[in-house]
Order: structure tokens, then C-alpha cells, then sequence
């Protein structure tokens, strides 16, 4: 054999033995790319706007995340190499399971598989009580923090719309560092959403010119009640209230005219001061929503129970439901069952002690004393 056939040979045989290595270098890169990791409890990790996979991934070994950081970005190479694909590092919160493999890890990376961070906005709930629920979120970018309501108004693009009611109630779920004024539009048009939905299929003929005087009777019907089954029978008292041109006389619009001088109880003097929203002293309905009314409420207000109800009263039984009634005697007489069942239960929890629960506060129903409690029109 010659010289010239030995060195081809030999050329090929260290080639192969290259070519092999090579491979098998690969596959053992994708067996460590593959592999179950070391995490024996899920973990947060932060991936920073613009960070490197190779920062990523020495954050990763950092936190017990990954085995060999160096071995898994060799085999994002290869494999960009051979697709043609980069992978993504999308910016967020992420929660790393279990054993998670570096290949599950980055596929989460890639697909900005965030975590959710969450907001509840209770139904009945004010939008002072969304604002603060979003200045204290430590998840939310505060771009709105101490600006003025009219001033968040504008910034959403609603310059001289009062805010009160305008927001849907409900569960969000948001990446972290979402921005108050991001949410507060997605609840903004979640409402307007449920609200045109509703007044499109209203009943024919209701006393309501507009879709917003129905918002405004739906935060009423939303504080009156907690009872679903109770609210469309509510909203019928108020529309037939509205028929016949007598007040509404509801204890809700005289606690939020009252703003910040409310001090738990309704008392005589305040169902005579009048105030836009005082409903003893004014006709109609107030000028503005009183709180935010979930969805069912939009619908009682849309869709009423008239049943010839015109007054109402917590019946004081700690159900939180409301006796009705067609006529003024009837409806003293009620009041008077409320207020003996609210005696007997403080009188009870007197027996019982400090801290003991009481009747607490009977739904529709302000806590005054009993001859300002009998001056309730609408109960």
C-alpha cells in the first residue's frame, strides 16, 4: 500500500472518528437540554427587557434552576445553526415547576409564558376603591398614582366623563408591570361592553332615557341587595317609582352624596339636607352612578320585576333579603317587623356580650334611629 493511499486512509478514519465525536458530543448536549432539572420546588425568575440567554441562563444556575448553563446555550447554538431560529427571551415574571427541563424552560421563555398576577374589583365596589386597589398592587406600573380622577379620565381618553360606575367588576389577570392606566381601560371597556349589550335588549317602554341612567339604576340595585334573586324585584320598585313620579327615597345616594362626612349611620338631619344625590330631597333619578354594578344588576335595571312594589325594608332576619310592599301602611307595618327583629338581636348580642355578632347591617335598610328609619320612602 503506498504512502499517498495510507494518508487517505487515515484522513478518513480520523474524520469518522471526528464526525462521531461530533455526534455524539450533540446528542449528549441534547440529552443535558432534555434532562430533568435539579429544582425540587417551583421558583420565580425575572427575566430582565433585553437580557442575553447567557445571562438568563447563569441566573437559572444561580437559582438551582439548571445543571450546566454552559452545555444548554452549546446546544441553542447548534441548534439555531441548524434551524435557522433564534429563541426568544420575552421580559416578565416567570415560575420555573419542578424539575423543569432547560428545554421546558426556554420554550416558557420563548412563548413569554408569564406569571398572571391578579385584581379583584368587587361588584358595589366605588372607583376610589379601584384606584386604591391599583396604587397599592406591588405587581402595577403606577403611571396614574396621584393624579386627580379627571385627570385619569383624560389620560384614557374620556376627558370630561365622570368615573363613578364607568368600570366592569371583575377578576383581571395581568403580567406584572402591567400599568394601572392598561387595566383601568380593559375594565373601562369590559362595561361598556356589558352595558350596551344590556340596554340593547332592554324591555320596551322603561322611564330611562339612556344607557347611563340604566348604569345609574344598576349601581343603585347593586347596593340595595347581595341577593341575585332580589335584584330585577328591586329594580321594579324604582322603575315604578320613576312612572309615577315619586322620589326614590334610597338610602345609597344619600351615604355617597355624603362622601367623607358619612360616618357609618344615616341620621334624620342627613335625609333633609339635600345634595345632588340626596333622592328624599330630589326627584329622579342622582346625576351619576353610585358605585360599579356587576353584570346581573345591569340586567335587573334593563329588565325589571314590576309587580306593583313601591316600598321595600330588610326584613332583619340576617338573610340580607327585603320585604315588599305596595302600599304605605303595609310598609310601616314592615318597618315596624324590622325594627323589633333588629332590638331583639342587639338585645341578644347584649346578652351575649362584647364581640359577640350582632344584627349588623340590615341590607337597604340605613342604621338611624327608629323615627328616622320610618321616614324611608322607598321601604
Amino acid at each position: 500500500m503506498s504512502s499517498g493511499v495510507r494518508i487517505l486512509i487515515l484522513t478518513a478514519l480520523v474524520a469518522a472518528l471526528a464526525g462521531a465525536a461530533a455526534l455524539g458530543g450533540y446528542f449528549w448536549l441534547r440529552n443535558e437540554f432534555n434532562a430533568p432539572g435539579p429544582t425540587h420546588a417551583p421558583l420565580r425568575i425575572e427575566v430582565e427587557e433585553g437580557a442575553s440567554i447567557r445571562t438568563v441562563l447563569a441566573t437559572l444556575e444561580k437559582q438551582g434552576a439548571l445543571h450546566d448553563p454552559r452545555a444548554v446555550e452549546w446546544y441553542v447554538r447548534i441548534e439555531r445553526r441548524i434551524s435557522g431560529r433564534a429563541r426568544r427571551m420575552q421580559a416578565g415574571t416567570y415560575e420555573i415547576p419542578t424539575n423543569a427541563s432547560a428545554a421546558q424552560i426556554l420554550l416558557m421563555f420563548d412563548q413569554g409564558r408569564v406569571v398572571l398576577e391578579q385584581l379583584t374589583v368587587i361588584e358595589g365596589s366605588r372607583f376610589a376603591d379601584l384606584r386604591h386597589a391599583l396604587d397599592t398592587h406591588p405587581a402595577v406600573t403606577h403611571a396614574l398614582r396621584g393624579k386627580s380622577d379627571a385627570e385619569v379620565m383624560t389620560a384614557m381618553g374620556h376627558a370630561g366623563e365622570f368615573p363613578e360606575g364607568r368600570f366592569f367588576p371583575d377578576t383581571y389577570r395581568f403580567a406584572a408591570r402591567t400599568s394601572d392606566l392598561e387595566i383601568l381601560s380593559l375594565a373601562y371597556a369590559a362595561m361598556q361592553l356589558a352595558l350596551d349589550s344590556a340596554w340593547r335588549a332592554r324591555s320596551a317602554d322603561l322611564p330611562l332615557q339612556n344607557a347611563y341612567e340604566a348604569l345609574t339604576l344598576a349601581s343603585i340595585v347593586e347596593k340595595e341587595t347581595g341577593l341575585p334573586a332580589e335584584r330585577p324585584r328591586i329594580a321594579g320598585v324604582f322603575i315604578g317609582r320613576l312612572r309615577k313620579g315619586m322620589r326614590l327615597q334610597t338610602d345609597p345616594t344619600v351615604i355617597y352624596g355624603l362622601g367623607a362626612g358619612y360616618d357609618g349611620e344615616i341620621h334624620t338631619r342627613d335625609l333633609v339636607t339635600d345634595t345632588p344625590y340626596n333622592t328624599y330631597t330630589r326627584a329622579g333619578l342622582p346625576p351619576t352612578p353610585i358605585a360599579l354594578p356587576g353584570r346581573e344588576s345591569l340586567l335587573a335595571a334593563v329588565h325589571p320585576q314590576e309587580t306593583g312594589d313601591l316600598y321595600f325594608v330588610a326584613t332583619g332576619t340576617g338573610d340580607g333579603g327585603h320585604h315588599f310592599s305596595r302600599t304605605l301602611d303595609e310598609h310601616n307595618l314592615a318597618v315596624k317587623h324590622y325594627l323589633e327583629n333588629l332590638r331583639s338581636q342587639q338585645h341578644s348580642a347584649g346578652a351575649r356580650g362584647p364581640g359577640s355578632a350582632g344584627a349588623g347591617s340590615a341590607t337597604g335598610t340605613h342604621q338611624a334611629s327608629p323615627e328616622a328609619q320610618t321616614k324611608s320612602g322607598s321601604r
